[in-house]
């Protein structure tokens, strides 16, 4: 009687496991690209606390372009001085052709803590 406790058990065990990682299977990432316009370019800026992902984002003037904006850590939004150019977690996405070349001031646009004076970037228009 005990081999066929064990073996059923065993059973349940590998039917359960089964079960399990066929529903719990992660989603396959999401090829970002694929949802961008003929000729457009996909732009990242990531906020943290404190600061941007990067010092200097460059872009070419005339070209279309696709921000994404997210927070990783803080409450944060992203302002580009002159360009028209504002978004949060409320709306984190914009297309913007950028026609001005310069080089512009990024910085946080809502108030986020003792660091948020010093949370700038550059943003430079080719």
């Amino acid at each position: 009687m005990h081999k066929w406790l064990m073996s059923t058990l065993v059973t349940i065990a590998c039917a359960m496991g089964v079960y399990l990682l066929a529903t719990s299977l992660p989603d396959k990432p999401k090829d970002e690209a694929s949802d961008l316009k003929e000729g457009q370019v996909l732009l990242k800026i990531k906020a943290t606390n404190y600061e941007f992902d990067q010092k200097e984002y460059h872009v070419k003037a005339g070209t279309l372009y696709k921000i994404k904006f997210s927070n990783t850590l803080g409450n944060h939004g992203a302002e580009i001085v002159g360009l028209n150019v504002e978004m949060s977690k409320d709306a984190p996405e914009m297309e913007v052709t950028f026609d001005k070349p310069g080089e512009y001031e990024l910085h946080c646009s809502i108030m986020c803590g003792t660091g948020h004076s010093t949370m700038k970037s550059k943003f430079i228009v080719e």
